[in-house]
């Protein structure tokens, strides 16, 4: 029986959790694969901490070089994460005739065109299920199962921190600073959580799926990007009244020429399947012109379900080597050729509906005044609620909008803001209504 050698870069939590299914499945994945994977290799800096993995004697070594070099390792893993060195041994890796399995969805999403470019040159397999959602199967159901669709948009979750915090404030009713602090404890938020919180890994994720959904090239500075720091229990509680749900979502839609791509608290009707997906989970949904409506969920983190992932990866590079099927898939769904660019939409064009909370003192003509400022930017009202009065006379006055455009909504706010009945920094959370998301 044939067997292939795996070197793995990175020894972390993820890391681990391939090392020990590697390991302690190797009969079953056997008896899948028909063929023995052997972790011949593991490179780490730290020798010593414990992993609560069992690896065989001279296989943890600190020696990242020899695994992307040493010719007898048939696939690399890289679980180092970042775009330094990671980058580095990856390339090399391809340029030794490697493929590669990785998560590390910051690389992709802002080097992804050199790295696949220098896969295809090569000839060699990059997979990166993992980089997306976790365990969901969301890259090989675009790049393998609706490859006979149109794919005309998606929407998703795609961060559990995130997920967790604003459950936690729709549950809870606490502030977002006592939610992140729970999410820290529950092990769901990272000592610094600026890259979920603010929204930038949500975003790494949706330019892959940008890529493999529509064939084009993504400028990751080209996605709008906001986080979920400022949204409070009352938006969560007013939300609810009218009858939605707050989420950060991952949005892209495809108007042909051009493209959304776009991530930021978002309000969805409760009806909506999305609205249901509480805690740390994943989702997304994915609508095609053959399908309709598709939609995936699951745990989009944690060392088991990623790792699960990357053996996945693991095995579907396996067999192509197995049969000499190097490029069986195209590495972004398109072949090399049928990448192009398709122009992202500026957020400034960008005609939806919005909710509007601004804190206003309570006295005569307020309310008439903003409603005049917004209308004379063409943005119509369509319900208002105003809550009980607050301490020094300011109270909340909330509003959903028909559909307006983003930069005569941004001009207003300005001047709104500028009113000296108005206390606070207004706060704005854009909807997607029943079709929205379609």
């Amino acid at each position: 029986m044939r067997t292939l050698h795996v070197g793995l870069l990175g020894f972390g939590t993820v890391g681990a959790g391939v090392a020990r299914l590697l390991v302690e499945s190797a009969d079953r994945i056997r008896a899948r694969l028909g063929m023995d994977l052997n972790l011949k290799y593991v490179a780490d800096i730290d020798l010593a901490s414990d992993r609560g993995v069992r690896l065989p004697e001279g296989v943890l070594i600190n020696d990242a070089e020899r695994v992307v070099t040493d010719p007898a390792v048939d696939i690399v893993v890289e679980m180092i994460g970042g775009e330094g060195i990671a980058k580095t041994l990856i390339l090399k890796a391809i340029e030794n005739g490697k493929p590669v399995v990785t998560a590390n969805k910051a690389l992709l999403a802002k080097h992804g065109a050199e790295i696949f470019k220098a896969a295809d040159s090569k000839g060699v397999d990059l997979a990166y299920e993992a980089s997306v959602g976790g365990c969901m199967p969301v890259i090989k159901t675009l790049r393998e199962s609706l490859v006979g669709n149109r794919i005309i948009g998606m929407g998703g979750i795609l961060n559990g921190t995130c997920n967790y915090i604003l459950s936690r404030i729709t549950e809870e009713g606490i502030g977002f600073r006592e939610a992140l602090a729970k999410a820290t404890e529950a092990g769901y938020a990272e000592a610094d959580p600026t890259l979920d919180v603010e929204g930038f890994d949500t975003a790494h994720k949706l330019a892959i799926l940008t890529t493999l959904a529509y064939g084009t090239e993504v400028d990751f500075d080209d996605i709008y990007i906001e986080g979920i720091t400022r949204i409070t229990p009352l938006d969560i509680d007013f939300a609810r009244q009218f009858g939605y749900r707050i989420k950060l979502l991952a949005i892209s839609k495809n108007h042909g020429d051009r493209l959304e791509a776009r991530v930021h608290p978002t309000m969805i009707p409760e009806n909506n399947l999305l609205s249901t997906i509480t805690g740390s989970l994943n989702a997304l949904k994915i609508s095609g012109d053959a399908v309709e409506d598709v939609m995936l969920y699951g745990h989009g983190a944690g060392r088991m379900p990623t790792a699960s992932a990357v053996i996945g990866d693991v095995v579907d590079i396996a067999r192509n080597l197995a049969h000499n099927a190097a490029g069986r898939v195209p590495l972004r769904s398109f072949q090399p050729e049928g990448i192009g660019r398709i122009p992202i939409l500026p957020i400034d064009d960008l005609v939806t509906h919005y909710y509007f909370r601004f804190a206003a003192k309570d006295q005569p003509g307020v309310l008439s005044t903003i409603a005049g400022i917004l209308g004379e930017y063409g943005i119509s009202i369509q319900s208002v609620q105003q809550k009980g009065r607050k301490s020094g006379g300011v109270v909340p006055v909330v509003m959903l909008t028909h559909q307006a455009r983003e930069a005569d909504v941004q001009k207003a706010f300005r001047r709104i803001d500028a009113l000296d009945v108005v206390d606070e920094e207004p706060m704005l959370i854009r909807l997607e209504d029943a079709n929205d998301l379609d």
